[in-house]
């Protein structure tokens, strides 16, 4: 997979994610599945254990099925993922 800004339009249930950087420290370090998405939030499968991610104040490492991980800033994640299709994103590098 080609890392381009259009990766926040792809669909992250079912991808594996890591919290790499939280203001909420009980959160860094959380990795699992995400099994859903809200508009603010992501619902990782840690352990056997939901644990509810809130998007804005976190950086997520995401393990695509090719191999690739992506760091991806959460605040650029904030948005029901059906209206991220739509979205307009400058370009980050």
């Amino acid at each position: 997979m080609k890392a381009t800004p259009d990766i926040i339009r792809y669909e992250f249930i079912g991808t594996e994610a890591k919290v790499a950087k939280s203001t909420n420290r009980s959160c860094i370090g959380t990795r699992g599945k995400v099994i859903d998405e809200t508009r603010n939030t992501f619902i990782i499968l840690h352990n056997g254990k939901r644990k509810m991610i809130m998007k804005d104040s976190s950086i997520f490492h995401f393990k695509f099925s090719d191999g690739t991980i992506v760091e991806i800033d959460g605040k650029l994640l904030v948005g029901r993922p059906e209206d991220r299709l739509k979205k307009r994103v400058k370009r980050l590098w």
